[in-house]
């Protein structure tokens, strides 16, 4: 069982790439992972999580950097597991907060009401920029799962924060933390990429996307880490997978 392993995944001394930690909650069916990214002082909370979660993320994050330094807040799209606490680190942080255009609306449901704190994301992605020029990418990967979806690339650490792909689903007590052998891994990931990402046109779209991108590692927000040569291997599975509208059949099941 993952409690809290807060593991530094890329340090060169100006620039920080910071897995917060994982752990199961009796409310969640698998447990969230957060990320912090610490470019000189500057700090980037990736998928802080839902309320629950939030007073662990905030004890390990102060660990690392002031609060006062948290300077944006991403979210690959509108779940309540990745965003349900946003709210509570808009009471903590003087931060803006970045998702997809499609979900600003949907915020004031968690109790945002200010939109100056937005940053609406449009459909072709965008960029998250520091102080001193360096840029985080914002990758657009609609529809999976989520209508409006977002991913994001850091060139310094060559780390791709993946959200909901790539997604694995331990048996309880059995989690890892890193992608170990990715043909035995394929059991973890495959019945959740099979029902909650949209088609294998979508997954073909992002694969010729990132394909663009020199990635060491991709980290998702639920389950283990994948390194590069696991990250390969995933990526040639992905862009090959049938998955949600092209299994629709069996879905719906045989009608009689």
């Amino acid at each position: 069982m993952l409690n809290n392993n807060v593991i530094t995944l890329f340090d060169n001394g100006e620039h920080k790439f910071i897995f917060l930690g994982s752990e199961r909650k009796s409310i969640e069916s698998i447990p969230t992972n957060q990320y912090l990214i610490i470019h000189k002082e500057e700090g980037v909370l990736l998928d802080p999580g839902g309320v629950h979660v939030f007073p662990r993320v905030l004890a390990s994050v102060v660990e690392f950097i002031d609060l006062g330094k948290i300077k944006h807040i991403f979210y690959t799209h509108q779940d309540p597991d990745v965003s349900s606490g946003i709210t509570l680190w808009d009471t903590v942080v003087d931060a803006k907060f970045y998702i997809s255009k499609l979900w600003e609306r949907f915020l004031p449901h968690f109790g945002v009401f200010k939109n100056d704190k937005i940053v609406p994301i449009e459909d072709k992605g965008g960029k998250i920029k520091f102080k001193d020029g360096e840029e985080l990418i914002i990758i657009p990967a609609h529809f999976l799962h989520s209508t409006g979806n977002l991913i994001l690339y850091d060139p310094l650490s060559k780390i791709l924060f993946s959200g909901d792909i790539g997604v694995s689903v331990f048996p309880k007590n059995q989690e890892k933390i890193y992608v170990e052998n990715f043909n035995e891994h394929i059991k973890y990931i495959e019945e959740f990429h099979k029902r909650y990402m949209s088609s294998n046109i979508a997954c073909k779209k992002l694969a010729s996307i990132i394909k663009k991108y020199d990635i060491d590692q991709m980290v998702p927000q639920h389950g283990a880490i994948y390194k590069k040569q696991q990250f390969n291997e995933f990526l040639k599975w992905f862009e090959n997978i049938k998955c949600g509208i092209d299994l629709i059949d069996s879905i719906y099941g045989n009608e009689k």
